[in-house]
């Protein structure tokens, strides 16, 4: 889970504000699957109680060094065959994990499985990727370049039946 950012837009760190009395991110961490062990990059900070034994802290190099950055840290630590990334500002992101996990597993043929967001647009920081596919893709140098870069992968759109909002202004707490 990426949670490194800056919060420009947002103004202060968005991960800490409060939706329906929680901060955003620990929305974000309670709905992860529960058998499903987290890589949060991010500086360490509190976390919530239930998901506090199975969370693992990395940051990305150069601090601050985008998302691609943050992925190539987190990837660092994953044992299993497929990862999925997902932004710590998604409070629903833990909701459509499976789906996109399902959907690359159904296909031999993609190395991930990425959310759409209704319009064909690719959110390659909410997908599921076959880790050894991940890893070549991802460049020796990834800091300050898109994530965008990923979507060269073989990949499927998947577009779930519910809104996967992200938190990106103070605007999108009231929705």
């Amino acid at each position: 889970m990426l949670a490194g950012g800056s919060s420009r837009r947002f103004g202060s760190d968005k991960l800490a504000a409060l939706l329906d009395g929680r901060p955003v991110l620990d929305h974000c961490l309670s709905g992860m699957p529960v058998s499903w062990p987290l890589v949060l990059v991010s500086p360490p900070r509190m976390v919530p109680s239930e998901v506090e034994g199975r969370v693992r802290f990395v940051r990305e190099s150069p601090p601050g060094g985008g998302p691609l950055a943050g992925i190539a840290a987190g990837l660092a630590l994953v044992t299993t065959d497929v990862v999925c990334v997902a932004p710590g500002d998604s409070p629903r992101a833990g909701e459509v994990l499976p789906t996109l996990v399902a959907a690359l597993e159904g296909d031999p043929t993609v190395s991930a499985a990425v959310l759409s967001d209704g319009e064909a647009r690719a959110n390659p920081v909410l997908a599921a990727y076959r880790t050894k596919d991940l890893r070549e893709a991802i460049p020796d140098a990834p800091e300050n370049l898109p994530a965008r870069t990923l979507l060269t992968l073989p990949h499927v759109l998947v577009q779930p039946d519910f809104d996967v909002p992200d938190i990106d202004t103070p605007e999108d707490l009231q929705r």
